[in-house]
């Protein structure tokens, strides 16, 4: 047992909260033009007074060759004032502020950013429809030095919490994946390579941050692909971060953005509903196709929990669960588990107050279906379109 509630104060690294919830990273779709706005502002007001103890900012991308979609915010010290203006709500709300940063490799899209799309190799992505350019030493090390230099913007901009994506075959998981990286030098082979820059990213993001955020990750500890990433490597990796001492939180999570979004977020796949957002030739090939690249999962509570608790003895560091926490039962199962924190996604965006639904009675159940309709907002800002 971890012989703590979910509602009782918590600390993350540095970071005082006043419980173990935390509002997961959904790309919000609020910034049409990069720039921090009003909607955004207010939907993390929401979050942070409906009771979650962390509301986190999805999607922030660490250059402009890592956007995986149009409109997101890249990091650049044109955009702290407005991030500053966003964390300065959040905290008067009673909450603590956290971004995620990340570089979408190959999951980038090169129509909507302008830029080719990074890869360990040659990798061919159904959302660009082109294929990505193998990163060479050279932008590895630009990529790992963007993370820090969006580390420090979120700094100063007055963030709580750092999230460095490592899943869903974004660049740093694409290093990892033994499918899509297949290099011969230093970064690719074996796992202690293709982990190389995941941990150098982590150590330099925290030797500039010190003790002014906590620094967390989210890894994949499944692709939800052949031949991709899978627990046991997605072990090793968690026991080198952890050995490593630069992470004060893992967020474990599964799937691919790239080869197989809904594994991540099982229940039904809304094909129509993405196929009507999508600009042609994708909408076509939506609608053609959709059924293959967007494979549906059946959805039970805490989904992901067989797979993460085999890190709980693993490492030492804390564990964030995420997938299907939906009440208190699910909640209190992974504090008995060991898990230090509970990520929670979709049933935030049905409920914004859910946790303090919950906290008010234990009964309380989130009303999300798990229709996954909310996922094809994020190109016209993210919501429940039950309650919209």
């Amino acid at each position: 047992m971890s012989g703590f509630g979910v509602f009782g104060a918590a600390t993350l690294g540095p970071t005082k909260l006043r419980n173990r919830t935390i509002k997961a990273a959904t790309f919000e779709g609020m910034t049409p033009d990069g720039s921090v706005t009003e909607e955004l502002i207010a939907f993390h007001r929401a979050q942070a007074l409906g009771g979650v103890a962390v509301t986190t900012v999805a999607g922030c991308a660490v250059s402009a060759d890592g956007a995986s979609t149009g409109g997101q915010i890249v990091m650049r010290p044109a955009v702290v004032p407005g991030l500053r203006r966003l964390t300065d709500v959040v905290h008067e709300a009673g909450a603590a502020a956290s971004i995620q940063l990340n570089h979408a490799g190959p999951v980038a899209d090169v129509r909507a950013n302008g830029h080719p799309a990074v890869a360990p190799g040659k990798v061919f992505s159904f959302i660009s429809l082109r294929n990505s350019k193998a990163a060479s030493e050279v932008d590895i090390e630009r990529i790992t030095q963007d993370f820090v230099n969006g580390a420090l913007h979120a700094v100063d901009a007055g963030f709580d919490v750092i999230e460095i994506h490592m899943g869903h075959n974004y660049f740093i998981s694409s290093m990892l994946s033994p499918k899509l990286n297949k290099r011969t030098d230093g970064h690719g082979g074996s796992l202690s390579n293709r982990a190389r820059m995941a941990r150098d990213v982590a150590k330099r993001v925290r030797e500039v941050v010190g003790d002014r955020a906590a620094v967390i990750a989210k890894l994949s500890m499944d692709d939800g692909v052949p031949g991709g990433t899978w627990i046991d490597e997605a072990l090793q990796t968690a026991q080198w971060l952890d050995e490593d001492g630069a992470l004060d939180a893992l967020e474990l999570t599964v799937g691919s953005s790239l080869l197989n979004p809904m594994y991540l977020f099982k229940g039904e796949s809304p094909i129509t509903e993405f196929a009507a957002v999508m600009p042609q030739p994708v909408k076509l090939g939506t609608q053609l196709f959709g059924k293959l690249v967007l494979k549906e999962y059946p959805y039970q509570d805490l989904f992901l929990l067989e797979q993460a608790r085999q890190f709980i003895p693993a490492v030492k560091v804390p564990l964030i669960l995420l997938g299907g926490i939906t009440d208190r039962a699910g909640m209190d199962t992974a504090m008995g588990e060991g898990f230090s924190f509970v990520a929670i996604g979709r049933a935030l965006l049905r409920e914004p107050d859910l946790i303090n639904q919950i906290k008010a009675d234990n009964h309380k159940r989130s009303l999300c279906i798990h229709c996954n309709r909310c996922m094809p907002t994020t190109y016209t800002g993210t919501r429940c379109v039950l309650t919209s």
